[in-house]
């Protein structure tokens, strides 16, 4: 068995720059766990146009990078609406090994 270590993940609003329309307020946050699971809690909800900006960057930071990488270095993102100004923290909460056989 190939093993593989991945990180899970955690998606906070960080702070709301301009006002705030699909209601995500700041403390709100998703969790990504083993590998591709998406956790939301319970009664809450997570604005799918902040979370299509984040998408693309969760696979790298689930990967421990090279220091000089910038996505090792960063961990913001803006959802695309400038009314907004949603700022969201990605940050690690975990690691775990995975066997690669496991996934797809």
């Amino acid at each position: 068995m190939t093993e593989m270590r991945l990180y899970d993940l955690r998606v906070t609003v960080e702070r709301i720059e301009g006002r705030s329309v699909c209601g995500l307020q700041v403390g709100d946050y998703f969790e990504l766990t083993e590998s591709s699971r998406i956790r939301i809690p319970e009664g809450r909800h997570f604005c799918i146009y902040a979370l299509q900006s984040v998408l693309p960057l969760l696979p790298a930071k689930q990967r421990q990078l090279p220091e000089s990488d910038w996505l090792e270095q960063d961990s913001l993102v803006c959802c695309p609406d400038p009314d907004e100004r949603v700022v969201m923290r990605i940050e690690r909460i975990g690691e775990r090994t995975l066997h690669t056989e496991e996934l797809t």
